[in-house]
């Protein structure tokens, strides 16, 4: 009896491993664009940094619920994005409460700030961008990734990337000219 469950749970272990390992490998391949897609929505190296390892950690905990493991870059891509869209929502409401404390103090609130005022502008302008034209915008005009990777991490077809890119832009342009043309009237 006693061979029987050794038998049984050393198979169960092996499997485990045989887990274990293949979420391990597939971390250390991906783990760099989990990295890039937190950063190029919260543009901050240690919330970046905290938020990929958040993603790791959730993925771990649900790999096993995975079915097609040939998607785990996807997969791993829209658990990060979420995670870093949440944190930048906490974050901005807990920037609100202290600039909102610090009026009511007298005191004023600074930003992290971007040296570059026109970044600072078009980084404003791809906030404004619903999430879906965000996602593209990022992941192919800014990280680089063509056009079949941003469809792929997206898992969406190619043509519809095409669209919500060219939705994105015309609507950044729209935003940055109404932006330009505030920011000369102040």
């Amino acid at each position: 009896m006693h061979e029987w469950t050794d038998r049984v749970a050393g198979g169960f272990m092996d499997v485990d491993d045989e887990l274990a390992r293949e979420f391990d490998a597939l971390l250390v391949e991906n783990s760099a664009l989990a990295f890039r897609v937190a950063f190029s929505v919260l543009r901050h190296r240690q919330d970046a940094e905290d938020v990929a390892q958040e993603a790791f950690a959730k993925a771990h905990v649900r790999f096993k619920q995975l079915r097609d493991r040939q998607r785990f870059r996807s997969w791993l891509v829209r658990i990060v994005w979420r995670l870093a869209l949440d944190h930048r929502r906490s974050e901005r409401r807990r920037s609100a409460r202290e600039s909102e404390h610090g009026r009511a103090h007298g005191a004023s609130s600074t930003d992290r700030g971007v040296p570059d005022e026109r970044a600072a502008m078009l980084w404003e302008a791809i906030d404004r961008l619903p999430e879906k034209l965000r996602q593209v915008i990022v992941l192919a005009s800014i990280k680089g990734h063509d056009l079949a990777e941003v469809a792929a991490l997206l898992q969406v077809p190619v043509g519809t990337v095409k669209s919500r890119l060219f939705l994105a832009r015309q609507r950044l342009r729209e935003y940055l000219q109404w932006l330009k043309a505030e920011s000369t009237t102040r």
